[in-house]
């Protein structure tokens, strides 16, 4: 078995990826996403995410790796910190961020998730 996983996602049908109706703030945002790879029993995984505009509450408790593909977004932490994030711009999001996931325009980015 390879140890390459290459990210062909063409073939790959699109799962629905919320986000859940109790978290949404504004807007309709209809999410989805296809997975790439995944190891350790669903603790990694890869893929592409997919999402229209709107936003939503979000409380992480995984290692976020993603990478703006298209589109844009802003993360709004409980804290007051503001990230934008544009087609290329990428970020790490720690377990323990708490706070709103906006999507200005409908994006998508590659990701690789850590629930270690």
């Amino acid at each position: 078995m390879s140890k390459l996983k290459r990210f062909d996602l063409s073939a790959l049908p699109a799962e629905p990826a919320g986000p859940a109706p109790d978290r949404i703030l504004t807007g309709h945002p209809q999410a989805s996403y296809k997975l790439a790879a995944e190891h350790e029993g669903g603790r990694l995984s890869a893929g592409l995410w997919e999402a229209s505009a709107g936003s939503w509450r979000v409380a992480y408790d995984e290692w976020e790796f993603f990478q703006v593909l298209r589109g844009a977004c802003e993360l709004v932490g409980d804290d007051g910190e503001r990230q934008v994030l544009r087609a290329g711009d990428a970020i790490v999001i720690e377990p323990g961020f708490t706070g709103e996931f906006v999507v200005l325009e409908p994006m998508a980015k590659h990701f690789v998730v850590y629930t270690g």
